[in-house]
């Protein structure tokens, strides 16, 4: 097991920083530059901010300036269009923000999702089952963009208030992460992400439990609390595992939609905002931030699903 995890880390590092070179020669490809206006600025002007943001330097002294702040220092660099700032505070000031919100969209589509699959394959073809795979389609036909405006029409702008004529929920802004600013995002974020978990787990179910070690279990009389729990879950759980490394990232890194329409001050909304402002630091440390998690995670999850399956790690 500790090899495969030593194979495993060994991977990650050059995918890392393939991901940093590709990014980097993606950002120097594209047409025009951070500092491009409509007015064009004066040689003399635009060559003195080029050497200030270390810009005239050749390509391949600019990448291994670049790798070698964000190794050594963990240092993304200053940002181009925020005065005063750099790349470090920007993140350092939406990440928190948005992995808030992501972590408990994570923990809600989990559970949730879970739930609803795992009953569903157990119930198979009662109301039960078809009422879990109705929400489901529901939900996974209701992407946030459509799913956050809904919750602000019901919630906050009068469907639905309490009995002195105020709205249940805030419809944006953070305050400090205090609860009731969290619900709306959590909501619109998570609800796709539950109705992918319930589906995965109703097939994964429904495939273990008519499997030969099943009917076996059940000849030799165990319960179906045994059956299910001792037998049936861990296998199942399998292809839900794989498909939550990836999940957690996206939930954690948060969304554009969810960071702009409730105006949350999350990463989107920096992301967004990078693209179109042409601050390619704010990109590069962002992109390179979502590249670290994705990989940590699809490591993390190769780990525990070799854990779980011993035939992972043999082969």
């Amino acid at each position: 097991m500790f090899s495969f995890i030593v194979r495993r880390v060994g991977y990650a590092i050059p995918t890392l920083l393939i991901l940093i070179i590709a990014s980097f020669l993606l950002m120097y490809a594209a047409p025009g530059g951070p500092f491009t206006t409509e007015r064009a600025l004066p040689p003399e002007v635009l060559k003195n901010i080029q050497a200030r943001y270390g810009l005239d330097d050749p390509l391949p002294v600019q990448i291994w300036n670049y790798i070698w702040n964000v190794v050594t220092n963990f240092d993304f660099g200053p940002s181009f269009k925020y005065r005063d700032k750099s790349v470090n505070d920007i993140i350092a000031q939406g990440f928190p923000v948005t992995l808030t919100y992501g972590f408990w969209s994570f923990v809600f589509a989990v559970i949730v999702g879970l739930s609803l699959g795992i009953v569903a394959a157990i119930r198979h073809n009662t109301a039960v089952d078809y009422t879990a795979v109705g929400i489901s389609i529901s939900a996974q036909v209701l992407p946030n963009f459509v799913m956050a405006p809904i919750l602000v029409l019901i919630f906050t702008l009068g469907l639905f208030r309490l009995t002195n004529g105020q709205y249940y929920l805030p419809g944006g802004g953070w305050n400090g992460g205090q609860i009731e600013y969290i619900i709306m995002p959590v909501i619109a974020l998570s609800t796709s992400y539950m109705a992918n978990i319930a589906r995965l787990a109703r097939s994964s179910m429904l495939e273990v439990l008519n499997s030969n070690f099943i009917r076996t279990a059940k000849a030799k009389g165990l319960s179906e609390r045994e059956v299910i729990f001792k037998h049936a879950l861990k296998p199942a759980l399998m292809p839900v595992i794989s498909y939550l490394g990836p999940a957690f990232v996206g939930m954690a890194t948060g969304s554009v939609v969810v960071d702009l329409y409730f105006s949350t001050g999350g990463m989107g909304q920096y992301f967004v905002n990078s693209a179109f402002n042409r601050d390619y630091s704010v990109m590069m440390g962002i992109t390179i931030l979502i590249g670290v998690l994705t990989i940590t995670f699809n490591a993390l999850v190769d780990i525990i699903y070799a854990w779980l399956d011993p035939r992972i790690r043999l082969s």
